[in-house]
């Protein structure tokens, strides 16, 4: 059974939402992958298009342009300023490397254009979390293989749709959260689900708080961005350059901080630490069964229960700090400290536990796309990791415990926490 990818007049009528249901599905190849109708072998070239082309795609070109076998077609965002830099810089790469010059990476407003080309074989989506759902389902019903950044979703329902979407058309798709494809972090997990801290008994995840939503006065819509475009599917709020900030601002674009558009910095690092977090406790695919806010009584701090007993709260520490019978293991970007401190000089061996090896986050993706395999941070990893970052901001705005249900994602006996498990979209987006 293949995957139907629709052709571009179907796809542009449909775009404006679609609804998914989980179906077992294998992993197929985009025509142009598999080097049909004339078209370069994967093994040599996987042409890319950029969904985003802001801060962070800035960041992602480089190591994608410098891939081998690969070629990047398009750019897509709302901000002709972003837009433009993006595409001089795939320009500018291109030219340098052929000597010469070089104008072949074409440039769009509206993402749904740049999907339907049948000339892109997958797409690297780097825009504000509040249009990742719609972008990646579309994306995938287009039969796009997906890179998107971190973190997956607005909401856990739109997680769990995109999961659904992914696996229904059979594509590809790697989580931006790159900590998993650092040496540090793997073996720091490791050690943690082999033993040799003993009986794992508590981690603490040193992330930020929920959004702030800070007031932010209405300003004049510059010239060159498309206001109406940028809010997309969220609740409307009228411009303010904190939330799109002007291409030479190098400081942290506010919207990350506003809930309609991010989930401040619990999902922001939290995409990142409780990654991590569940894949020392070997929860990729669960999570946990009671969330609980700060009370200043019993509970100082966000309080996550499992249900083997661990417990995990967001509390102080040097990124993720894990808490056994025997020993601790700390681990932070470029910091791996162990209790016993020769702990951290401890091989793995190899009848233990290992986890899936991965030494470059996009190289990985990539070859993933050859092979038709998982990646490393696969798309329900991503859904499990968010849902927890999505639970304590819950937890956070009502100021009362959750019960969760990690197998059917269902929060038990509270109807009022249950709303917020999805968000309601504006008119013409849907999922």
């Amino acid at each position: 059974m293949k995957g139907r990818k629709l052709n571009r007049r179907e796809f542009l009528r449909e775009a404006a939402g679609v609804s998914v249901a989980a179906v077992g599905f294998p992993y197929v190849a985009a025509s142009s992958a598999l080097g049909k109708a004339g078209n370069v072998a994967p093994s040599n070239r996987i042409t890319l298009g950029f969904i985003g082309t802001g801060k962070q795609s800035k960041h992602l070109m480089r190591p994608f342009l410098n891939s081998r076998g690969t070629q990047v077609l398009a750019g897509c965002d709302v901000d002709k300023l972003k837009l433009e830099r993006g595409q001089k810089i795939v320009e500018d790469h291109y030219a340098k490397k052929a000597g010469g010059t070089y104008k072949g990476c074409d440039t769009y407003g509206d993402f749904r254009e740049l999907v339907a080309r049948d000339d892109i074989d997958a797409v690297v989506i780097a825009t504000p979390d509040h249009w990742h759902a719609i972008t990646v389902i579309q994306s995938a019903k287009a039969g796009k293989d997906i890179f998107c950044e971190k973190p997956l979703s607005q909401t856990i329902v739109e997680a769990r749709e995109m999961v659904n979407a992914v696996r229904r058309y059979g594509r590809v798709f790697q989580t931006g959260s790159m900590q998993r494809s650092d040496w540090h972090f793997r073996l720091g997990c490791e050690l943690v689900l082999n033993g040799y801290i003993g009986e794992l008994k508590h981690v603490t995840v040193d992330v930020g708080g929920p959004p702030e939503d800070k007031p932010l006065a209405a300003q004049p819509v510059p010239d060159y961005l498309d206001w109406e475009m940028w809010v997309g599917p969220a609740l409307w709020r009228p411009y303010n350059s904190e939330l799109s900030p002007h291409l030479s601002w190098d400081g942290y674009p506010n919207w990350r901080y506003n809930s309609r558009f991010g989930g401040g910095g619990m999902t922001d690092w939290g995409a990142h630490h409780f990654d991590i977090a569940q894949w020392g406790m070997g929860m990729d695919e669960s999570g946990p069964v009671e969330i609980i806010p700060p009370d200043g009584k019993d509970y100082k701090v966000l309080t996550y229960k499992y249900a083997n007993g661990v417990t995990m709260t967001r509390d102080r520490a040097n990124g993720v700090l894990f808490t056994g019978t025997k020993g601790k293991v700390e681990v932070n970007r470029g910091h791996l400290k162990t209790w016993p401190d020769s702990l951290k000089n401890q091989p793995i061996g190899p009848d233990e536990r290992h986890l899936y090896e991965s030494k470059n986050h996009y190289t990985d993706w990539l070859n993933a796309v050859r092979k038709r395999t998982k990646p490393i941070c696969d798309i329900e990893t991503g859904c499990r990791s968010v849902s927890v970052c999505h639970l304590g901001n819950i937890a956070y705005k009502l100021g009362r415990p959750l019960k969760w249900d990690p197998k059917r994602e269902v929060l038990i006996g509270d109807s009022g926490a249950s709303r917020l498990l999805s968000r309601p979209m504006r008119s013409p987006w849907h999922l």
